[in-house]
């Protein structure tokens, strides 16, 4: 299965970030606040948002933001361009 984004949304994979470890205390990645990182796997059909992100990007966006859905065992994000914070060079 394919999802096209439409309008000013991306499709983005997450980055799976590990657990940090402090002593024998294991602190959850989803116990920090930071923004989250992921990779562009395509770009609405909005054309100023083609000109700024291209597949295969790294994103840095807010933590709260978008809506996750899981496909093929893999976990995916569909953000709104608001959301997006940077692109990670």
């Amino acid at each position: 299965m394919k999802i096209q984004p439409i309008d000013d949304r991306l499709l983005v994979e997450l980055i799976e970030e590990e657990e940090e470890r402090v002593g024998s205390i294991i602190i959850p990645d989803t116990a920090k606040e930071k923004p989250r990182m992921g990779n562009v796997v395509a770009v609405g059909t909005d054309e100023d948002l083609k000109e700024i992100f291209k597949e295969g990007d790294k994103v840095l966006f807010a933590k709260y933001g978008g809506d996750e859905i899981k496909l093929d065992n893999k976990e995916y994000i569909i953000l709104q361009r608001s959301d997006v914070l940077a692109i990670v060079k």
